[in-house]
Formats: structure tokens, C-alpha cells, sequence
């Protein structure tokens, strides 16, 4: 998908950035370690449900960094949209 074809989705997105227009990123920062790995497990049941699964990197003991690209087309789909709004709506519960 080229940028004229996500460019809809980006205001349900607003806290990702957009890399090289074929990958979505967004860094959270907890309090503790325990946090964010709670967090990445319930990351991880909601992927597995959608069968969309993100880049997860931990680092520096209480942040983690998520990337969503969709690797069959080389690029952005909207699955990528739905799952980085779905990581949104987790730290909002």
C-alpha cells in the first residue's frame, strides 16, 4: 500500500510513526520491568488472535519498541493499521 492508500488510517494511528512508508513504530516506557513485560504478553494473545504478529524489542529494562510492516508485500497494509490500533487500545484498558 502506497501512502495515498494509508493515509485514511493515520489519524487512528496518531502515536505511530511511519518508516520509509513500509513500516509503522511506536516505543512505550513503563515503570518497571514487570510492566512491560505484562504488557508484551497481552501484545502477544491479541496477535496471536489476529494472526498479525509485530517486531518486539525490550530494551533498557522499561521500554519496548513495537514495528508492524506486512513482510508478503513488502510494505504497509491495513492489517498493520488494525493491529497497532489494537496495541493502542491495550494501554488504555
Amino acid at each position: 500500500m502506497k501512502r495515498e492508500g494509508f493515509e485514511k488510517y493515520l489519524d487512528q494511528v496518531k502515536n505511530w510513526q511511519i518508516i520509509d512508508d513500509v513500516e509503522l513504530l511506536r516505543e512505550f516506557r513503563f515503570d518497571n520491568f514487570k510492566s512491560v513485560m505484562e504488557f508484551v504478553n497481552k501484545v502477544a494473545e491479541v496477535a496471536e488472535k489476529e494472526g498479525h504478529h509485530p517486531n518486539i524489542y525490550i530494551h533498557d529494562w522499561n521500554k519496548v519498541r513495537f514495528t508492524l510492516t506486512t513482510h508478503a508485500i513488502g510494505g504497509l497494509s491495513i492489517n498493520d493499521f488494525v493491529m497497532a490500533s489494537r496495541i493502542d487500545s491495550i494501554t488504555n484498558s
